[in-house]
Parts: C-alpha cells; structure tokens; sequence
C-alpha cells in the first residue's frame, strides 16, 4: 500500500474536536451502527478538559456529583471503546468539499484525506493555536526548523533541539526527544516550572548530568538562513544577552483558541459561532451538524451536558443520511439486548 492510499481514509461520519461532546458523539453514532473518525489538533483526546484544565472538579456532570476533567476523558473514552473509533491527532481541518457521490471529504494539515457522507463540528471554542514568541522574523523559520508541535518524532532524530516553555508539553518533549537528539536545551523565563513535578524532577537531572542544558532567559532574536536555524539569542532577566546554537526550535507557550479554519468551510457564521436547528441539530449545509459551544440556536447553554443531548438527536438524523434505505428503530440500551451486544455488557458480566 502507498503512503498516498495510507493517508486516504472512508468512514460513515467525520467528527471534528475530540472533546468530550465529540468523544459522546461517537457513542451515539455507535449504538446506531455509524462508524467514526476523529480530527483533533491537540495530541490527546480531551479537548478543554484534558488540555486546560485536567485536575480541575467539574460538578454538573450528571450523575457525578464531581469529576475531574481528565476522569471524565478516561471515562468516555473507556465508553466508545466497543465503537472503535480511529483518531487523527496532532492535525487541523484545512479543506472541506462536495464530492460528486454526495460525500464529504475532509484534508487535514497533515496530508490526511477523510471520506464520509455526515461531518460534524464538535470544536468547542474553535482550533487551539499554538502562542507564538514576538521574535523578528518567525515566520521564515517556521514549518522547516521551527515548530510548535511534535508529529513524528523521527523528524528529530540527530538535531540540535532548543525547547522552549515551562508546561508539560515543555518538559515531555524534553525528556521523550533527549535519547534521540545530537543536544538538548530546555530555556524558561524563570527557574519554576507548571510542569508535573516529577518530570521536572527527570529533566533536572538530566541537567546534572550533563546530558542537556537548562537555560532561564528569553529568545530575543533568531540566525539562519532559508529557513534554517543556526542559533538563537537569548537574554536572561538584568544580564547580557549570548547565543545558544541549535537547528530545531520546539516553542510550547500555550495555546490559544481560534475558529481556524472551519471559518473558512462556506457555513453561516454568527459571532463566530454555527446556527443550527434544535431538532437535528444540522447546520446551514445539509450533511453538516454542529454541536457543543461552537454552535448557537436560540437559549443555547454553553455546557457539557447540553453537547451530550446535541450528540444525540445529531446521530438520529445521521442514521437517515448514511442508511437512507433503512428504517430507524428507537431502542433503550436498559432493556434492547441488541445495544447491551454492541456494547459487550453480557460478556462484560460474564
């Protein structure tokens, strides 16, 4: 098989964001035999809950009077496991268009080509984008030696890597890419990480070892040529700026939220948010379906609970356009002995 064919993909629905409204899409579509893939920019299922705010007690989620938002992941994620679903993680959705069939097809920034009668947009506020530095002239370094995120690691093997922030994605970069870099630099504004302790722990004795190096500074300016990297300079707070040299920049400032490109998609847009009725919750576009935050209808509610009813009455309508010619059966999964197969709950049992 090709690169070009691993890269192209069928399924029955397309979901954009792998949030928790997404993940619980993929439930519903399952019970009613639709398959799933998942486009996510981030490099875990999560959305919100996971990225921003993992440790953080969530208290309206029905039926847990508190959970936090990575127990919430782990727990719907552990629900679609019966469904299969198949995630492209660390990419965007850049292109959306008609095929001749009648389906959708979906490109992502990673060369991906997804398939699908049913798109839906679960986004949440919109794309995280990562936070670029105020540095001169970014922009020609950007793509070929400077990155805000990890795709395939073996695209670093041997460099000469300098990485940038004090977060997790700082320091599980730092540690996973050390054995497979020529050099290693970690640089921070301060000497105090918001990363886990125990991985700040793992990088300070790297540090110890001499097996990379620890810099508290900023990058104020960039050397290269074409695009390419040959060293930074850096400039720690009340002293002289020096150069530190390296061919690969990793910046992890954060992230930000943005529409992205779904902006572009040819949907109607209000406030950058996507109109769509209460009853199938389908956008402008036949095939198209919107739901959690990012869509809006009159006396919408911007919570977690509300994406999960959107989800639902989403999947009904989905059904009727990937299985025209069947009849739609409403089921209880409490008493239909066809759901509890799907779901594996006799074997579970068992």
């Amino acid at each position: 098989m090709s690169e070009k064919e691993q890269n192209n993909f069928k399924t029955d629905v397309i979901i954009i964001g792998a949030g928790p409204v997404g993940l619980f899409a993929v439930f519903e579509l399952g019970l009613l035999d639709m398959k799933a893939h998942l486009i996510d920019i981030l490099d875990r299922p999560g959305g919100q809950c996971a990225e921003l705010y993992p440790e953080k007690p969530i208290y309206d989620i029905p039926g847990f009077p508190v959970i936090t938002g990575q127990e919430l992941t782990d727990n719907l994620m552990a629900q679609i496991e019966p469904f299969s679903p198949t995630f492209h993680l660390n990419q965007m959705a850049t292109e959306l268009k008609k095929l001749d069939n009648g389906n959708w097809e979906i490109k992502t920034d990673d060369d991906v080509t997804i398939e699908a009668p049913v798109v839906v947009i679960a986004a949440g506020g919109g794309s995280f984008m990562p936070k670029k530095p105020n540095i001169p002239n970014l922009e020609e370094y950007e793509g070929k030696s400077v990155f805000y995120a990890v795709r395939r690691m073996e695209q670093f093997e041997g460099k000469n890597i300098l990485i940038a922030g004090g977060g997790d994605s700082a320091l599980d970069w730092t540690l996973n890419l050390q054995p497979k870099a020529s050099k290693m630099a970690l640089m921070h504004r301060r000497d105090d990480f918001r990363a886990a302790p125990d991985s700040v722990s793992k990088m300070r004795t790297l540090v110890a070892e001499n097996k990379m190096e620890l810099h508290i500074a900023n990058i104020t300016e960039l050397h290269g040529a074409d695009g390419q990297l040959e060293a930074v300079t850096v400039t720690p707070k009340g002293e002289e700026p020096y150069k530190i040299e390296c061919d690969t920049l990793l910046a992890f400032y954060g992230l930000t939220m943005k529409l992205g490109p779904i902006a572009d998609f040819g949907l109607n847009l209000h406030e950058n948010l996507i109109p769509v009725d209460t009853e199938k919750f389908e956008t402008s576009t036949q095939g198209i379906f919107s739901i959690g935050d990012i869509n809006t209808y009159p006396g919408k509610l911007k919570l977690i609970l509300s994406g999960f009813h959107e989800s639902a009455l989403m999947s009904q309508e989905a059904f009727r356009i990937v299985y025209p010619d069947k009849k739609l059966r409403f089921q209880y999964t409490t008493s239909s002995t066809n759901l509890q197969e799907k779901l594996g709950v006799n074997e579970k049992a068992a």
